[in-house]
């Protein structure tokens, strides 16, 4: 597997030849924490089968992660001290990341999750300073220096900033660690806190290769992702940016930190919109994730607001399944210099639920519209495409295939209203015939 970096315009990421790369992640935060080898096959050989490209995973776990040991009776500090760790717990991460590799998966690993420096909630405890961050973030440098799979996430869940305190002095410190041992090579991005983003704390400094968000599951249905994508588009230095944690399938929708889940639950749809729309605000991927995924909740454990069904029957459920066609569609056309464009749509782009977002390629040879409702109608701007005649089809974002709808002469304005069946589309408008799958893919 090749490295991945920066792509020369900064809003995208590529491998170290130029291949374009879409970041399809999946949030198995206790992956090294809670699972047996076996189970952690059979969690990455299903995530490859379904399109995922990047795995996110806490080395330092969130779930009493210093204490409570792993599947082996291992845990990964002696004496709850950075600088000191347990040979034994890292073979098993070594394990994974290299299963990880040998699937064709790259792992986002978060050397901790963030209750070990920032002390806001959580069971921590705290045992992070300038000094041992620097020095665990060199040992994890080093000890993965060859490991081309892996891309880092600093934070853990937490702000960089609090109105008390400032913890970018830690975050530098174990960055400059691992950089010094990788040898400048590591591509960088940090996991904040819910409904933040990393520009508001991170953006300008330099070991932060890409900007993250987290939509999280705190603000309810169709929280707008897609402003936060657009306002870090658009920063100096341009960075890519994407949402690492947007909401949960399966997970209670009420606000943090009732979590009520006689208020419903995030199903398959509302992943949907949320993932597409973020990508076509200009996100370079997007991560989706499981509620009893990302905990590994099985019987027996004590369950993490609410999850409704083990990991393991978790793994196929439908937004799981479906995410790859949002991968397939964004692969199958020019990558590199697709562009946000809400300035196609002449109709009004509507607000939450209704919300539409529009893409396309620079040249305008491509445009996609994601139109959230079924019988919902979108005017669009065919004079921002390319080529005299533009085909149109609608592309099902539940099973990734494509119906045509008809070709129109490019110049003018052109409504177009969803399937009733839906509930959610995309507008695919085209000069060429092309197919809706990238290559070595099937339909």
């Amino acid at each position: 597997m090749e490295r991945l970096q920066v792509s020369p315009s900064g809003h995208f990421l590529v491998t170290e030849s130029g291949r374009p790369f879409f970041w399809l992640g999946d949030t198995a935060w206790e992956l090294f924490h809670r699972s047996t080898r076996e189970e952690a096959a059979r969690y990455l050989e299903n995530r490859r089968l379904k399109g995922f490209s990047v795995i996110q995973a806490v080395v330092l776990a969130e779930l009493d992660g210093l204490h409570t040991a792993n599947r082996y009776g291992h845990v990964p500090l002696l004496g709850n001290d950075p600088t000191r760790p347990n040979e034994a717990y890292f073979q098993y991460v070594d394990d994974v990341v290299r299963m990880a590799q040998a699937q064709g998966l790259y792992v986002g690993l978060l050397p901790t999750w963030g209750d070990k420096v920032t002390p806001l909630w959580g069971v921590g405890p705290l045992v992070f300073d300038e000094q041992n961050a620097r020095v665990y973030g060199y040992f994890l440098g080093q000890r993965y220096r060859d490991q081309a799979n892996l891309v880092w996430i600093l934070g853990g869940d937490r702000p960089a900033v609090t109105g008390e305190a400032d913890y970018r002095p830690v975050w530098r410190a174990m960055a400059a660690g691992i950089d010094e041992a990788t040898g400048g090579v590591a591509l960088v991005t940090y996991h904040p806190s819910g409904g933040n983003s990393t520009s508001a704390w991170l953006h300008d400094e330099p070991w932060l290769d890409l900007n993250m968000m987290q939509s999280g599951h705190g603000a309810g249905r169709d929280t707008p992702v897609w402003e936060k994508i657009a306002y870090d588009y658009g920063l100096k230095p341009v960075k890519p940016t994407l949402d690492g944690e947007p909401n949960y399938e399966d997970h209670p929708v009420s606000p943090w930190p009732t979590w009520n889940p006689a208020n419903g639950y995030f199903r398959d749809y509302d992943v949907r919109k949320q993932l597409y729309r973020s990508v076509f605000a200009g996100g370079c991927g997007v991560t989706y994730g499981h509620h009893s995924i990302w905990q590994m909740f099985e019987s027996g454990r004590d369950p993490i607001t609410y999850p409704e069904r083990d990991w393991t029957e978790a793994l196929d459920r439908p937004g799981a399944c479906q995410v790859q066609h949002l991968r397939r569609l964004m692969e199958s056309r020019p990558f590199l210099t697709r562009i946000p464009d809400q300035g196609l749509l002449l109709s009004d782009p509507g607000a939450g639920a209704q919300h539409v977002q529009a893409t396309r390629d620079a040249d305008g040879s491509y445009a996609f519209v994601y139109v959230p409702q079924a019988g919902q109608s979108v005017e669009v701007d065919l004079r921002n495409l390319s080529g005299r005649r533009v085909k149109a089809w609608w592309y099902d974002p539940r099973i990734g295939a494509a119906s045509l709808l008809r070709e129109f002469d490019r110049a003018g304005p052109q409504r177009f209203t969803t399937l009733a069946a839906g509930p959610d589309w995309v507008l695919v408008l085209d000069d060429a015939a092309r197919p809706f799958t990238a290559p070595g893919q099937s339909q």
